[in-house]
């Protein structure tokens, strides 16, 4: 059986790879060469104003995108697999909300819900920022949050951080 889920990528530190747009492209051949993940759309890329907790140091702006992927991999056997492209990519978890080579978030897996210490989806902020819900807008417009009962597009309007983050869409 196969489900169709949501990713979100985002990257704001170069690596051996090349820039953070590099980076995100380079992530998500990688999962195309995944032999139980076919990567049916990609969102535009958008740069976005790091947000940072409160007296941190100021962040390079992060370049953000989504993905809908298909998969025969249960939820958590592709968080794992998400997580060994991030280490791939050289991820280094130091704190929370920190630069990163590369961030690969589960959004939804089709419409379950689950909540668990490993894994809660759909993930629990991403109706919360516009870097997320923008590029989901555009390949998942019809999407219905299994929780907020709403469709991604009506969630992408107004964005709680939209004048915080300013994603702005780059050229294809």
């Amino acid at each position: 059986m196969t489900e169709l889920c949501a990713i979100a990528l985002g990257s704001n530190l170069s690596s051996e790879i090349g820039d953070s747009q590099q980076i995100v492209r380079a992530a998500i051949n990688q999962l195309a060469n995944h032999s139980e993940i076919e990567v049916i759309k990609v969102s535009q890329w958008y740069l976005t104003k790091a947000i940072t907790l409160p007296n941190a140091d100021p962040q390079p702006d992060y370049i953000n995108g989504c993905a809908i992927l298909k998969t025969s991999l249960n939820p958590f056997v592709l968080l794992q697999a998400l997580l060994a492209v991030e280490q791939s990519f050289g991820r280094e978890r130091r704190e929370r909300w920190g630069a990163r080579t590369l961030d690969l978030d589960l959004l939804l897996y089709g419409d379950r819900i689950i909540n668990l210490p490993d894994l809660e989806l759909p993930h629990p902020r991403m109706g919360d920022r516009a870097f997320v819900l923008l590029p989901l807008a555009e390949i998942a417009s019809e999407w219905v949050h299994p929780v907020y009962k709403k469709a991604i597009a009506e969630l992408a309007k107004n964005p709680p951080d939209l004048n915080l983050s300013h994603p702005i869409a780059l050229d294809p």
